[in-house]
C-alpha cells in the first residue's frame, strides 16, 4: 500500500515537472508575425482648395435687377470663375452702397448699366478697381476702367457681306446706308469687299442687269417711317435675298417690318421679338472684354479703356448651319487678328 501510494507520488511529480519545462521553453513571448509590406505610393496627395476666409480679397458684380436670367447667369459664371482662379471671394449685388466700399477686403467692383454711380464713388474708395462695362458717360481715369461699345464699322459690315453672300441665290445681297455719312460710306466698301471676298469675282447669274452688292442710300432728313419703301426698292426691284441696314437707321420697328418681307437680315443689334430671317448679330464681346480686363484689375491697375472685340450671338442654327457658322467665325477670327483687311477689296 505504501509502495503503490509512492508511485503515484512519483507520476504526479513527474508530470508536474514536464509542464514546468514546457513552460520554460515556450515563455510569455508572443508568436512572431510578419509585418506587412508598405508599397509606397507614387499618388501625390489631393491639393487642399482655399477656403474664402472674411480676409479673402473681394470681387462684386453690379447688376441690374431687370436682366434677363440667361445673360445674368453668364456675367455671374464669368465673374465667379476669374475670382475663384484668383483666390477672391465673389459676390452679387443689385448696386453699391457705402458699407460695401468700407469693408477692406473689397478690390474690385465691376458695374453694368444703368450706372450704380461708379464716377461718384471711385474716390471715396482709392484702392478699389472699378469697371464700368458699357455705362455711359463714365471716362477711364485713377482707378476707374471703361469697357466702351464697339465703334468699329468695317468690321460688322465686312462680315455681314461675307455671310450673305453665303445664303442668298447667286449672291444677290445689299445694303442700306445713310447718305453723308462717312463711316457708313466706308462699312459699304467693307460689306462689298466682304461679299467679293466669299464668292471671288461673283461672277452670277444677274436679273435685270444688276449689279451686287445692291446698294440705296437714304437721305438724313427722311421720315424714318418710310424706310420701309427703300427697303421694299433693294427686295422687289433689285431682287436682294440678304439685307444688311446700317446701325443708325436699324430701329426696332423698322427690322421687324423688314423681317416680314422673306430676307435674310445681319444686324449688331437684335430687336426683340426677333424678326423674320434674322441670321446672326454681330456684337461686342463684353465677356472676353471683362476677361482681358480681369488681370489688369487684380493689379491695381486702373484707368483702362477695355475695347470689346466683336462676337457673334443670335445664331439662327436651322439656317446658319453648324459648318457655315465655322467658315463665319473663321473670318471673323481673321478679321480681328488683321489678317484680313475690311477696307481692302
Amino acid at each position: 500500500m505504501f509502495r503503490r501510494n509512492s508511485v503515484r507520488v512519483k507520476q504526479t511529480l513527474f508530470v508536474l515537472l514536464f509542464v514546468a519545462i514546457l513552460t520554460a521553453c515556450g515563455g510569455n513571448d508572443s508568436p512572431e508575425v510578419d509585418a506587412p509590406t508598405v508599397v509606397p505610393s507614387h499618388t501625390p496627395p489631393p491639393s487642399a482648395t482655399p477656403i474664402p476666409t472674411l480676409s479673402t480679397p473681394l470681387a462684386l458684380l453690379i447688376l441690374p435687377t431687370d436682366l434677363d436670367k440667361p445673360t445674368s447667369d453668364l456675367y455671374q459664371k464669368t465673374v465667379y470663375d476669374l475670382a475663384l482662379a484668383s483666390g477672391f471671394r465673389f459676390q452679387v449685388r443689385n448696386g453699391i452702397t457705402p458699407e460695401d466700399l468700407a469693408d477692406p477686403t473689397l478690390k474690385v467692383v465691376i458695374a453694368l448699366p444703368p450706372d450704380p454711380g461708379v464716377a461718384n464713388y471711385a474716390p471715396t474708395a482709392p484702392n478699389v478697381q472699378f469697371l464700368a462695362v458699357n455705362i455711359p458717360n463714365v471716362t477711364a481715369a485713377g482707378n476707374v476702367s471703361v469697357l466702351a461699345p464697339s465703334t468699329q464699322v468695317e468690321l460688322p459690315a465686312f462680315l455681314a457681306g461675307y455671310t450673305l453672300a453665303m445664303m442668298t441665290y447667286e449672291y444677290h445681297v445689299g445694303m442700306l446706308y445713310p447718305e453723308g455719312d462717312a463711316n457708313a460710306q466706308a462699312a459699304l466698301n467693307a460689306f462689298s469687299n466682304g461679299m467679293r471676298y466669299y464668292c471671288g469675282l461673283c461672277d452670277g447669274i444677274y436679273i435685270d442687269l444688276v449689279s451686287y452688292p445692291a446698294i440705296l442710300g437714304i437721305p438724313t432728313n427722311e421720315d424714318p417711317s418710310k424706310f420701309g419703301g427703300y427697303a421694299n426698292v433693294l427686295i422687289n426691284d433689285n431682287k436682294v435675298g440678304g439685307l444688311y441696314i446700317y446701325p443708325s437707321l436699324a430701329t426696332d420697328d423698322f427690322l421687324s417690318y423688314v423681317g416680314t418681307q422673306g430676307v435674310y437680315l445681319v444686324g449688331t443689334t437684335r430687336p426683340e421679338p426677333r424678326p423674320g430671317g434674322w441670321l446672326m448679330t454681330i456684337s461686342p464681346d463684353t465677356i472676353k472684354a471683362i476677361q482681358t480686363a480681369w488681370p489688369q484689375l487684380i493689379a491695381g491697375q486702373g484707368g483702362q479703356n477695355v475695347q470689346s472685340p466683336l462676337g457673334i450671338a443670335d445664331v439662327d442654327t436651322n439656317i446658319l448651319t453648324e459648318a457655315k457658322l465655322r467658315l463665319v467665325q473663321h473670318t471673323l477670327d481673321e478679321l480681328i487678328a488683321g489678317r484680313i483687311l475690311p477696307s481692302n477689296p
